[in-house]
């Protein structure tokens, strides 16, 4: 069986933007994803003959390719990544990919160190090299500006507020400064913030992008990565203010965040206003009971376990979607997807039939 090639889901950007607003119950499951992982797009490319009839010289030709994909599977809305990860010069620590099921495998993986970053002391915050905002090339919002299909829409990510102030930090660095130093913390979180409050402001003068999202990991298995007491005077101010600047230019502000943040969900809804929240792992809780509990406040996004896509058998796949929808479809405000990206470690014909299972399903 060659899922997907005999179905078609149109992708509907208004209906999209009506379920994350909870307006009403949707005529069909939608799906979303934070990001496909560039090994599964290839694939997906290459099996279904995505790029025939794309010339491979034009200087457009990856952003026609993305429309093509996303379209084939069903997204309403898919992530266009404009900045490039080397405008934070960082400490990585590199090694080998070992994760990819696919052929196209990476050199490599970068991982952050965790234990001092670039900036250690406020002379290191006024000699580091700060991106500007101006200094980005959005050639590519321009041309889908003006070339999107109208039933399609895109975003970015935004708000990296804690992940970026510990990745320039070091998380360990991070964790002492609290303590001996929180006028750097301050300081650092004051330049990471202005920047993203413009970033967004900027994403938002695009109307290709009916929405940004927030991706700023919080949380571990069991617990905050700072205590809310920091977050809440520290970190959560500056999504409510990059909230407020998506806001006012009409636009939805979606919040990724890996980890138990149960301390901190009522603050995101009540004072920083997410529309919706994303990320779920089954050990942390499960989307359906994220849903029960929250749906009447925010949409909820995705949620279909990563390390169960990976393990689990098409029959389990199904059922697990099955019981999934049963219970978000019931009401407004949820979208169909993985509980955090469709990594290059998933198996694609788990991925696919999670797609498949929701185009059958009758809402």
């Amino acid at each position: 069986m060659d899922l997907l090639k005999n179905s078609r889901v149109i992708p509907d950007v208004l209906e999209f933007i009506d379920v994350i607003k909870r307006k009403k119950k949707p005529g069909r499951v939608h799906f979303i994803e934070l990001f496909l992982d560039d090994e599964v797009k290839d694939v997906v490319c290459e099996r279904y003959e995505l790029a025939e009839g794309i010339n491979k010289n034009d200087p457009f030709y990856n952003l026609k390719r993305e429309i093509k994909i996303h379209e084939f599977l069903g997204y309403d809305v898919f992530r266009v990544g404009v900045i490039h990860k080397d405008m934070f010069k960082m400490n990585y620590i590199n090694a080998a990919d070992t994760t990819s099921i696919f052929n196209q495998y990476r050199e490599s993986r970068e991982w952050n160190e965790e234990h001092q970053g670039p900036i250690q002391t406020m002379e290191d915050l006024e000699n580091y090299p700060w991106p500007r905002v101006s200094d980005i090339d959005f050639g590519p919002l321009e041309w889908l500006e003006k070339n999107l299909p109208e039933n399609m829409g895109c975003f970015d990510l935004t708000a990296h507020i804690l992940e970026m102030i510990t990745f320039l930090l070091g998380y360990e660095t991070f964790c002492y400064k609290i303590a001996d130093d929180p006028e750097l913390i301050d300081a650092l979180g004051e330049k990471v913030g202005r920047f993203y409050i413009d970033y967004t402001s900027t994403l938002c003068d695009f109307s290709c992008m009916p929405l940004v999202w927030g991706s700023d990991d919080m949380g571990f298995h069991t617990d905050t990565l700072a205590s809310p007491e920091i977050l809440r005077e520290k970190i959560l101010p500056w999504h409510k203010r990059c909230a407020e600047t998506a806001r006012k230019k009409g636009k939805l502000y979606l919040l990724h965040n890996c980890g138990n943040i149960e301390k901190i969900m009522d603050d995101f809804i009540d004072d920083v206003r997410i529309d919706a929240r994303h990320s779920f792992e089954d050990s942390i809780m499960p989307v359906t009971e994220a849903y029960k509990k929250y749906s009447s406040r925010i949409a909820i996004l995705g949620g279909i376990d990563v390390d169960f896509l990976c393990r689990a058998d098409e029959n389990a796949i199904r059922k697990r979607v099955k019981d999934t929808l049963h219970v978000c479809m019931e009401g407004a405000g949820y979208c169909l997807g993985t509980g955090n990206t469709v990594a290059n470690y998933i198996p694609l014909e788990n991925y696919l039939t999670m797609l498949d299972e929701g185009r059958k399903y009758k809402a």
